[in-house]
């Protein structure tokens, strides 16, 4: 047998840089699981069902989409159908951090990518472009919006009165600003740029003309298409 040495070492003082890196967005990622502790409990959850469903569950979209497909009889085959197709993106996050990834012990990987969200992935993803390996920002901003999360979703099943309605602050379009800065501050290349504007385009069609949740899976594959096969050609 031969041992196979993985040469990426987390460094403990940069995780914990990440988690107060990212300390403020977590913020915004409190109001909305105020927001989806109180729709739980509106759709008939107990508290410690929604608590526990934000602790193992850590999906704000499909958690929201799990609710509006919740009653006295769940269609389990279609609600694994919604969650899947709307967690689907994580396919295509997890094998664009592969570059980092395969230098990490198998262990300490897939323990790592149980933390992984669209800002702390965006981040890496980010400074991978411009030539720096960070996946302490996976864990330490991971846990952040982890904690956040359910901390959010406590106030919300047990404070519900205190934000009613966080969309009317503005806080959902947050994370999308925060999402499109890390997009457009990373690599300027046209052909980045190109795959950008392919995945935004296919998934507002699909958004109009295709099932609920499926223009996540569109967008995701059609930037992804596009990054394969012409960011990542070599030049003859």
């Amino acid at each position: 047998m031969t041992n196979t040495t993985y040469s990426y070492q987390l460094q403990p003082a940069k995780i914990r840089y990440e988690f107060f890196r990212l300390l403020p967005i977590s913020l915004f990622v409190v109001a909305f699981g105020m927001a989806f502790g109180l729709a739980a409990v509106q759709k008939g959850l107990e508290p410690m069902q929604a608590v526990l469903m934000s602790t193992t569950v850590f999906a704000g979209a499909s958690q929201f989409a799990t609710l509006d497909m919740w009653g006295s009889q769940v269609a389990v085959l279609p609600l694994i159908a919604v969650v899947f197709a709307i967690n689907s993106r994580h396919l295509l996050m997890g094998a664009s951090l592969y570059p980092m990834l395969k230098d990490v012990a198998p262990a300490k990987r897939y323990a790592m990518l149980l933390l992984l969200t669209d800002a702390n992935w965006a981040v890496s993803a980010q400074e991978y472009q411009n030539g720096r390996r960070n996946l302490e920002v996976i864990i330490g901003g991971g846990f952040v919006l982890w904690l956040a999360w359910i901390v959010g979703t406590l106030l919300g099943v047990y404070f519900s009165r205190l934000l009613q309605d966080p969309q009317s602050l503005g806080l959902d379009m947050v994370l999308g600003c925060f999402l499109l800065a890390m997009a457009l501050g990373g690599n300027k290349s046209p052909r980045v740029l190109v795959a950008w504007l392919v995945a935004g385009l296919s998934s507002l069609a699909a958004y109009y003309w295709l099932p609920p949740h499926t223009h996540v899976v569109v967008g995701a594959l059609a930037g992804g298409v596009v990054g394969y096969f012409w960011l990542e050609a070599k030049p003859q």
